[in-house]
């Protein structure tokens, strides 16, 4: 079901929450080559044409990125028309906490609507989180203390790891509301989430959200491909929401375009984009927060996750 604007809405997992099946992503918000007011100007445009999920993330730009969108949803009445979410990277308790309440006070808001551990790029990574004084207990708390409303995860190195995630859970008995991950049309053809990991969160009806649809520019560089087939194949999977980057009003009016036109989109056009990629994506060379550590935050900065972080290579071996 579309809204007034054009802009299908999907549910939510398990959550039953409607969504707008395009998000804004958070990061391009705070870039300094982006002015504070042209920031707010955008995600109000953004709000008043449809899109109501927002994304964020406690690192972004130094903690910029949240101050904005603090800021924006403060005005007018905004906070109610979105569904926000924003993401930690601590592994402890006492960093994930500590992490939760900088969040709501930059964003300027008493509940977060969906928390997400950030950068599950590690096999490590669901061992500290679900581990004694884990950062699953911070979020718990602040969900008691109704700060935060839905949990969820996020990553984009290996699928496997996802995977392993929601095994570990499985062993706590802790069911995820939703997970993010890579969706692109080099991901169908290299060490695979759309493939390996998508159909399982389906499965277990927790909400998928689509990121790196064109990889930060990365993928267009390959030349196979345009800005609009990148989102319509993307916004074509079984996804609840496709995050894309935003950061300028040509970039918001393509966004809002390709949602509103993606399924006037064949098959046959999706099989086409994937026929004319498949050999520039074999190696996994135009996904490089697959496999490099250009889009590794937490990598670079081991103090974000909190205690004693184990030495570990964030790039997992390629595995087809």
């Amino acid at each position: 079901m579309a809204n007034e604007h054009g802009i299908p809405y999907r549910t939510l997992g398990h959550t039953g929450e409607r969504v707008s099946c395009i998000g804004m992503g958070g990061f391009h918000l705070g870039h300094k080559e982006l002015s504070e007011k042209d920031a707010v100007l955008l995600m109000h445009a953004g709000i008043d044409r449809g899109i109501n999920f927002l994304d964020n993330s406690w690192d972004y730009n130094d903690g910029e990125s949240e101050r904005r969108m603090g800021k924006a949803l403060q005005q007018d009445g905004y906070r109610d028309r979105v569904f926000l979410m924003t993401k930690i990277d601590g592994r402890t308790r006492e960093s994930a906490a500590k992490q939760i309440d900088e969040s709501l006070r930059r964003l300027q808001t008493d509940r977060i609507d969906l928390l997400q551990f950030h950068e599950i790029i590690r096999f490590e990574d669901p061992d500290r989180i679900f581990d004694q004084a884990g950062a699953l207990e911070a979020a718990l708390d602040a969900k008691k203390a109704g700060k935060v409303r839905y949990i969820g995860f996020t990553g984009h190195k290996d699928p496997h790891i996802h995977l392993y995630m929601l095994e570990v859970a499985d062993r706590h008995s802790f069911q995820f509301d939703a997970a993010q991950l890579p969706i692109n049309v080099m991901d169908a053809h290299f060490r695979s989430f759309g493939t390996l990991v998508v159909p399982e969160l389906v499965k277990r009806n927790i909400g998928v959200l689509g990121m790196k649809s064109m990889g930060d520019t990365v993928i267009l560089k390959s030349g196979t491909v345009t800005p609009m087939e990148c989102l319509h194949y993307a916004l074509h999977m079984p996804s609840s929401v496709v995050i894309t980057g935003i950061d300028k009003p040509e970039i918001l009016d393509q966004a809002i375009t390709a949602a509103q036109t993606f399924q006037d989109v064949t098959q046959e056009k999706i099989d086409a984009i994937l026929a004319k990629t498949s050999k520039a994506a074999r190696n996994g060379a135009w996904e490089l927060f697959k496999t490099s550590d250009r889009f590794d935050s937490t990598a670079r900065n081991l103090e974000w996750l909190g205690g004693e972080s184990p030495h570990v290579q964030a790039v997992a071996p390629a595995m087809g």
